[in-house]
């Protein structure tokens, strides 16, 4: 680091490329506002409001596609584990960071119209026909139609949500009856089960940190174990959770785990500075030296073979009930007067329903 970037400190840059945003939830790209702010070197989202931890540089987008790899492989080579059919029509990919899911989505699904919605302009321009990216805050009011997604897919957003039920009603409330939604998301507590990694540790010193952190914010790194429960408090129907062990390193014996944890070892370790700058800089306010020490503490317990850490990767995923006709009701002549009511695809149960 130069003496310049040294000086400036914790101090936040503003780079901007004038452009005019609009004040719904979702604007063109084409359209867009492209500002950002830095923080000791590293670039930073500055969408309107919005507060997000995680760098969208060059160094961080690139360990997002090592992430993506990773969890793929997690997922047996899927993209998603939903039962959504052959032929989706209209998907939104929330959060999606360099965009590289909804590509992928895109060019597996030729029938399916995608959008993928991020805070940053970070997605390549030339993309698959039937894939889109905008510009979005999904804690805003969601400005999509109704009833109009087949398939929402969030991952990854841990930290980085004020209000669970709230975005869960929006997304309840912009699916088809029918439609899916799928989130899977990291438990970021690293854990052993030979104790290698036991209390005291750094890298448990780590999880609590950031976890402790996330409820200071009120934007907590737990979700992953409360999906289940919030989305059937949203009125999802046929919710299924599945949680996979991921291991850090490739101590595993069995090959495919073996690799998964190669690839995760390289995802973690590419992406601790961009994890913890932010957080520990605004919200503990530790000096960069100090940072800087910490990062390394759990980059050399990372790449130490004898610790066997894992942590969980949670994918939940549910169903917006079918739309329902009622019988029709008798009339005064004994006839049946045709009266269609939709049970299911209308409001959302309260977004105050269920843990918070």
């Amino acid at each position: 680091m130069s003496a310049e970037e040294q000086a400036q400190g914790a101090e936040i840059a503003i780079v901007s490329r004038s452009r005019c945003l609009t004040a719904e939830s979702t604007t063109s790209l084409n359209d867009s506002i492209l500002q950002y702010r830095t923080l000791h070197g590293r670039r930073y989202h500055n969408f309107k409001d919005s507060e997000y931890w995680g760098p969208n540089d060059e160094s961080q987008n690139e360990q997002l596609d090592i992430g993506h790899h990773m969890l793929t492989l997690l997922l047996g080579g899927e993209l998603f584990l939903a039962p959504i059919g052959d032929h989706p029509q209209n998907v939104i990919d929330v959060g999606t960071g360099t965009g590289i899911w909804a590509m992928d989505f895109a060019d597996k699904f030729p029938s399916a119209q995608v959008v993928g919605t991020d805070l940053s302009d970070i997605q390549p321009r030339w993309v698959p026909p039937n894939c889109k990216f905008e510009l979005d805050d999904a804690q805003l009011e969601w400005t999509f139609p109704p009833a109009h997604f087949d398939f929402v897919h969030l991952r990854c957003l841990m930290g980085s949500i004020k209000d669970w039920p709230y975005i869960y009603s929006e997304i309840y409330r912009c699916t088809k009856p029918g439609g899916w939604i799928e989130h899977v998301d990291m438990d970021i507590e690293f854990k052993s089960d030979d104790d290698s990694v036991g209390e005291g540790h750094i890298m448990r010193r780590w999880s609590k940190t950031f976890i402790d952190c996330g409820e200071q914010m009120g934007r907590t790194f737990l979700i992953g174990k409360r999906s289940k429960s919030l989305l059937e408090a949203a009125g999802f129907v046929n919710v299924v959770e599945k949680r996979y062990k991921v291991p850090v390193g490739s101590w595993p014996s069995d090959k495919g785990l073996k690799t998964i944890g190669q690839y995760n070892l390289l995802y973690c370790v590419q992406g601790l500075e961009g994890w913890a700058l932010w957080i520990l800089t605004t919200i503990l306010r530790w000096s960069y030296e100090e940072i800087q020490v910490f990062i390394a503490q759990m980059r050399a317990a990372m790449l130490k073979r004898s610790n066997h850490s894992y942590y969980e990767v949670i994918a939940v995923y549910g169903q917006k009930p079918e739309a329902k006709t009622e019988k029709a009701a008798p009339t005064a002549e004994g006839g049946e007067e045709p009266t269609e009511s939709v049970l299911s695809a209308g409001a959302a149960p309260s977004a105050s329903a269920g843990p918070s």
